[in-house]
């Protein structure tokens, strides 16, 4: 299934931090967060927000884009990627509060972040400007988030393109991985959405909605993948390329056999990708 970027633009983009194990110290940011208390000592630690249609703020201007990532590379930016899953929500209010969250279909997602050490929002370093999200084209539907639902049986992985190397950016890692997920990850985002305040790194959430209500329909949240490269090569730069794989989960394949088969994947890609710009060449020659 497909959504229309005119239908993208109405929809709010929150994001989760710390809901993987390791993810917030590999990206240099667990420093940020050391007066974040939670309630169980795995929980995730803040809820961020990344995109409010007609906010008045930075956060109104539309961050998605299916084909690039746009960035100032003329002087160094830590420009970090971020391979995630994204779930859409239809969402019930009560008296200004989320009662229930629906998840409807879900997608992978590049939640990428440039890092910023005095930034004092997360959401500082989520949008920047256009083009500096990436999202798949095409959705899963779901009805459920409970266990054994359609997204338990995917995983997700990630490749970086970088001087003609195919590097493994992220772990070979199933959904079901995040620390929170299921019915105690739908309580935890109702109870931060409506209860979240306005303290260092977070932000008044409940607040944001209650200003969009009115125009609010649907919400897609997503929550992030452990990386893998080392810090000195995390960050991404000019003209390489990022491949983000969300894919169906066989118990009959092993861990070599899921890296073989998206390597092969990520070469077709780039065949065709090759292919497509030498036609469109000839093309332009021809006329």
């Amino acid at each position: 299934m497909k959504f229309s970027t005119e239908t993208l633009r109405k929809i709010p983009i929150f994001g989760i931090a710390g809901n993987f194990a390791e993810h917030l110290s590999q990206a240099g940011e667990d420093a940020d967060f050391v007066n974040v208390v939670t309630k169980e000592k795995n929980a995730p630690k803040v809820f961020f927000s990344i995109y409010l249609p007609n906010f008045n703020s930075f956060l109104a201007t539309f961050p998605l884009s299916s084909s690039m990532l746009e960035a100032d590379f003329s002087s160094p930016i830590n420009c970090h990627l971020e391979p995630e899953v994204c779930v859409m929500f239809n969402i019930t209010y009560q008296k200004n509060k989320i009662a229930n969250l629906q998840p409807i279909a879900f997608t992978a997602f590049n939640d990428c972040s440039i890092r910023r050490p005095n930034a004092n929002k997360i959401s500082h370093k989520k949008n920047w400007g256009e083009n500096c999200s990436g999202i798949a084209q095409f959705w899963q539907p779901i009805n459920s988030l409970q266990q054994n639902n359609e997204l338990d049986n995917y995983s997700i992985v990630s490749y970086l393109k970088r001087n003609n190397e195919y590097i493994p950016y992220g772990m070979n890692s199933p959904v079901t991985g995040y620390q929170y997920f299921h019915q105690k990850l739908l309580n935890w985002l109702i109870d931060t959405f409506n209860n979240q305040k306005d303290e260092g790194p977070l932000e008044d959430i409940c607040d944001y909605l209650t200003t969009l209500q009115n125009s609010l329909a649907k919400q897609l949240f997503h929550s992030e993948q452990r990386v893998t490269l080392a810090l000195e090569r995390r960050f991404f730069y000019k003209q390489e390329m990022n491949f983000l794989f969300m894919y169906m989960t066989s118990k009959k394949l092993t861990n070599k056999r899921y890296l073989n088969i998206l390597n092969l994947a990520v070469k077709i890609l780039l065949l065709l990708a090759f292919y497509n710009k030498l036609l469109t060449k000839q093309r332009a020659q021809n006329k």
